[in-house]
């Protein structure tokens, strides 16, 4: 079997990448990373079970939680990585499995996936020949790469030959892994949630149960979105709590005349961490994408060394690096494959691999020694200005509400006609174009509301304000959907609506990757209907599932932006 992958929005005519990934993953890899993805779904057997007889293994939550987030699209192109993760996962299965049998867990009387569990023998006194009746991924014995390199023929996501099941399996195990990005970040801050891990084995154990219905996954997909609520609200806390709430700040795209360190990613720990190791070297720190909103947050305020945001969108890289001059850090997903031209500048740290790139591992107290990047942007060239001036963001959820009179006066003369929460991702097709003319095209009376990287879409416009209150209000980064839509709740209490769908509010989203999965999935749960997502609806939807989200959550895809707008406003 070649290699299938459908996971983004960019796969190939929109109908699978089956050669090479769009993204730059070879065949090779995406079989190594389905076949990790197989082992953790044994892995989830023994973990969903473990969780109901009061088993808790951290080190089997951690290695989940970053192997889920390490196949995310763009985060890992290092094949080598892979098989080391899929040899520790078949050691930690078995160790995991003797821990549930010494504690005499009984498969077969499980309260969760019991359509298939109860089914499976006791794990007290197994004999080899009984494991037949476990799932395969659950039993699965290799030990090499040629045993790997065979077993990944057979496991990919066409194995699954009911589309409709195919397509809501890989649903919940998309969003699962942009669930598992999100709680990464706040493990790294020391915020963890076993119900959320639990939660993840029962799900990803679920997809390999041949005995639930559409109408069973459906459930679990929505449910799934709960959980997706839940890992954002915990990345929230753990951010807010660890750096302040987000407040309305401006922020130099410009540069100034010393060496710099351009970071990139998610992961406001590693950029905590940078700032304190450059603080006096002579060392700016920049940040790229969706590391911009870290500017937000009060405790970062304080380095006067952190210079500003420079470039745009995490596809723009290979241009925006090339010009930086200077080292660059990716922390979590949204690496291209660099160019030879900057490949030695790259450092990568987390997840985050490529082949060649040098990698900045944390210790067992999660610090990391950032002095060979520092050391090397001191021989660098200052960055080569690309833009001037200035950005404005912070209106996360607190800092609305802190303007909610001013806001809510503002609906009520009629002032703002209308919300429209454009939050996502942007990429590289040219469709996406249709997010600037839509921001454009807008009435002077509306607000865009938004988060992820979709912002560079039309951040830097000059789209004015409406008495004070910019018209573009950016909360943050993708995870920081969670705050707008606090803020749509927060607007429901406020003018007493029974529907959160009654506001003045437009869901005009972009999506590209597995994290906007897990926003779209948290929305749904949310009772928020009638989204318009694009520039494509995903290729992993079959036509059955997308018209069952059509019918119960009116969700449509994008035409044009006249006709949108026109539509929109009526």
């Amino acid at each position: 079997m070649s290699m299938f992958c459908y996971q983004c929005q960019e796969t190939a005519g929109c109908k699978g990448c089956t050669i090479k990934g769009v993204c730059g993953k070879t065949e090779d890899l995406a079989k190594a990373q389905d076949l990790l993805i197989y082992i953790l779904k044994g892995i989830s057997v023994y973990g969903a079970k473990g969780r109901e007889i009061g088993i808790v293994n951290k080190e089997v939550d951690k290695f989940v939680m970053e192997s889920l987030f390490a196949t995310i699209t763009n985060a890992n192109f290092d094949r080598d990585v892979f098989i080391e993760r899929i040899k520790k996962g078949l050691q930690l299965r078995e160790e995991l499995k003797q821990q549930v049998i010494k504690a005499g867990g009984e498969l077969g009387k499980s309260n969760s996936n019991e359509n298939w569990l109860k089914k499976m023998l006791s794990f007290a006194g197994l004999k080899r020949e009984e494991e037949d009746k476990l799932p395969d991924a659950a039993a699965l014995f290799a030990d090499n790469v040629e045993e790997f390199n065979k077993k990944a023929e057979t496991i990919g996501v066409l194995a699954t030959e009911d589309e409709d099941i195919r397509s809501l399996r890989e649903l919940i195990t998309y969003g699962l892994k942009g669930l598992s990005a999100y709680i990464s970040h706040a493990h790294q801050l020391g915020y963890d949630s076993d119900e959320i891990h639990g939660f993840i084995y029962k799900a990803l154990a679920a997809t390999l149960d041949d005995t639930l219905t559409v109408n069973d996954l459906v459930a679990l997909t929505l449910e799934t979105g709960k959980y997706g609520v839940d890992g954002m609200a915990l990345l929230d806390k753990a951010n807010t709590e660890s750096y302040g709430n987000p407040e309305i700040t401006k922020v130099n795209i410009g540069v100034r005349n010393n060496p710099g360190i351009l970071i990139s990613g998610h992961d406001l720990k590693d950029l905590e961490q940078l700032l304190k190791q450059t603080e006096g070297t002579g060392v700016d720190v920049y940040t790229h994408s969706e590391m911009l909103p870290a500017h937000y947050y009060p405790a970062f305020k304080k380095y006067s060394h952190f210079a500003g945001n420079y470039g745009n969108a995490w596809w723009k890289q290979t241009e925006e690096f090339e010009k930086f001059n200077g080292p660059i850090l990716m922390t979590t997903n949204c690496l291209v494959p660099p160019k030879d031209s900057y490949k030695n500048r790259v450092y990568t740290t987390g997840v985050v691999g490529f082949e060649g790139l040098k990698h900045i591992e944390a210790n067992e107290k999660g610090e990391k020694d950032f002095s060979a990047i520092i050391e090397h942007a001191k021989k660098c060239a200052p960055p080569t200005e690309i833009e001037k001036g200035e950005i404005i963001g912070g209106f996360a959820h607190n800092q609305v509400f802190a303007l909610a009179d001013k806001i809510v006066e503002a609906v009520k003369s009629g002032a703002i006609k209308k919300f429209f929460v454009m939050a996502g991702c942007d990429g590289r097709a040219k469709s996406r174009n249709y997010y600037t003319e839509f921001a454009e095209k807008l009435p002077k009376d509306t607000v865009i509301l938004t988060a992820g990287c979709a912002k560079y879409k039309y951040n830097k416009l000059n789209l004015g304000d409406i008495g004070g209150i910019p018209r573009v209000l950016d909360a943050g980064q993708c995870n920081d959907s969670y705050s707008l839509a606090l803020i749509a709740l927060k607007l429901k209490e406020i003018f007493g609506l029974e529907d959160i769908n009654e506001l003045p509010i437009v869901y005009n989203i972009a999506w590209y990757e597995q994290k906007a999965v897990i926003v779209l999935l948290a929305l749904l749960h949310l009772g928020v209907k009638n989204i318009h997502l694009g520039p494509t609806l995903p290729a992993f939807l079959s036509p059955n599932v997308a018209n069952v989200l059509v019918k119960n959550f009116g969700i449509s895809g994008i035409t044009n932006a006249d006709d949108d707008i026109k539509m929109f406003l009526e």
